[in-house]
């Protein structure tokens, strides 16, 4: 399994770095609508869907959304804006589950979500390639991402106790999620004091962080829950030794839109 997970990784990192730091315009949209397109057929299957012609009509319908919005421009504000909202809904859903269950129990409903979670992902990423500083904005909320992760993996293992959600995801405690959110915080001051940011700035970065790296936890639960309600272990096995498209991004589904809300917001997109 190991020796499967490296040979993936090392044929797909290459890939990933060249198409989301290389590619602009139009070939970048094209490159993350691919990856996500693959997402939402791995989604529909979470959301029900069992028939192929389905899932993969289902994949077809958010590519078709995703040409819609290229061209639609003005849309991008309202889409990160509905995100929003979406993941703080999201987050009570996963506290609540199971019994948050019943409210999206029905398929129309679970199709909806995939589109919540995917689209507004995309939308993020192609807003930040438009934005002056572009593949820095990228890389920021990937580092912040797996930094997280890296931290919450490690801190996890040492100090882990008390879970964080058990009826979700049994294998996460609230002493990996604060090393998680610890860790990034660290990037984030570091980053700021080489950079010489003012301290108004700094707090506003940290928070913003912080902000961030939470939501991307939720992202992380939100497909865990899915996948539970499925009974399934990955969303799919298109990466041998990794799961599926949606077990790698799951966590960015939920920070790409928070930080690229928080930049529009704030104007930093434009600095």
């Amino acid at each position: 399994m190991l020796k499967q997970r490296i040979i993936t990784a090392l044929v797909l990192l290459p890939i990933a770095l060249a198409g989301f730091f290389l590619l602009d315009g139009a070939a970048f949209a094209l490159f993350i609508g691919a990856v996500v397109s693959l997402g939402a057929w791995e989604w529909a299957r979470l959301a029900g869907l069992t028939n192929q012609p389905q899932r993969v009509a289902y994949a077809a319908g958010v590519v078709a959304l995703l040409f819609g919005l290229y061209h639609l421009p003005l849309l991008a504000p309202w889409l990160l804006l509905l995100a929003v909202f979406w993941w703080l809904l999201a987050t009570v859903l996963v506290i609540s589950y199971p019994a948050s269950s019943r409210l999206w129990a029905k398929l129309p409903a679970r199709l909806l979500i995939g589109l919540l979670i995917l689209l507004p992902a995309w939308q993020g990423l192609v807003m930040f390639k438009q934005w002056p500083l572009a593949n820095g904005l990228i890389l920021a909320v990937m580092v912040l991402v797996w930094g997280a992760d890296i931290g919450a993996y490690f801190t996890g293992k040492a100090f882990g106790k008390r879970k964080l959600a058990p009826r979700v995801s049994p294998g996460k405690s609230w002493e990996g999620a604060m090393g998680g959110l610890l860790t990034s915080l660290l990037i984030t001051l570091a980053v700021g004091l080489f950079k010489g940011w003012m301290a108004s700035d700094l707090l506003l970065a940290l928070a913003g962080a912080a902000l961030v790296v939470s939501i991307s936890v939720v992202g992380d639960l939100t497909e865990s829950m899915f996948k539970r309600q499925a009974g399934l272990k990955d969303s799919s096995n298109l990466l041998p030794g990794h799961g599926g498209v949606l077990d790698r991004i799951d966590s960015l589904t939920a920070a790409i839109p928070m930080f690229a809300a928080l930049l529009w917001l704030a104007n930093w997109g434009a600095l």
